[in-house]
């Protein structure tokens, strides 16, 4: 079995797609209009409209519901990152220490899904 992506499922497919591009600096590929994918290193994000859920896959997801994951990205520098957010972003939890040394930090998407920007202190890497 091969992980292939995560999907996030939204009615503000344009606010997403601008977000994760100044997120991450990269370009989403658009296959086609109602989705798109960032093919990152390690992991893919995709991102639907919600008509394509309730059209192809029978409404098994809603749009902006979910509170249960946490969509991770590792990252060198997270106080680069703090510095560069989309304006608007919600931090939850600004950079912080965790008990297990990562420097991490917590923020809502335009959707409200729950980000972590974390870096790893090179001895656990």
């Amino acid at each position: 079995m091969q992980f292939a992506s995560v999907r996030l499922v939204t009615k503000q497919l344009d606010a997403l797609v601008d977000f994760y591009s100044a997120l991450t600096g990269a370009q989403a590929n658009r296959p086609a209009p109602p989705f798109a994918e960032f093919r990152l290193t390690g992991a893919t994000l995709a991102i639907s409209d919600e008509s394509v859920i309730a059209q192809f896959n029978a409404g098994a997801a809603v749009a902006g519901a979910n509170r249960s994951a946490l969509i991770e990205f590792q990252v060198d520098d997270v106080s680069a990152v703090a510095q560069r957010l989309p304006e608007g972003t919600r931090v939850v939890m600004p950079p912080t220490t965790m008990p297990w040394r990562n420097l991490s930090m917590l923020i809502h998407d335009p959707d409200g899904n729950v980000i972590n920007i974390f870096s790893r202190p090179a001895s656990l890497q």
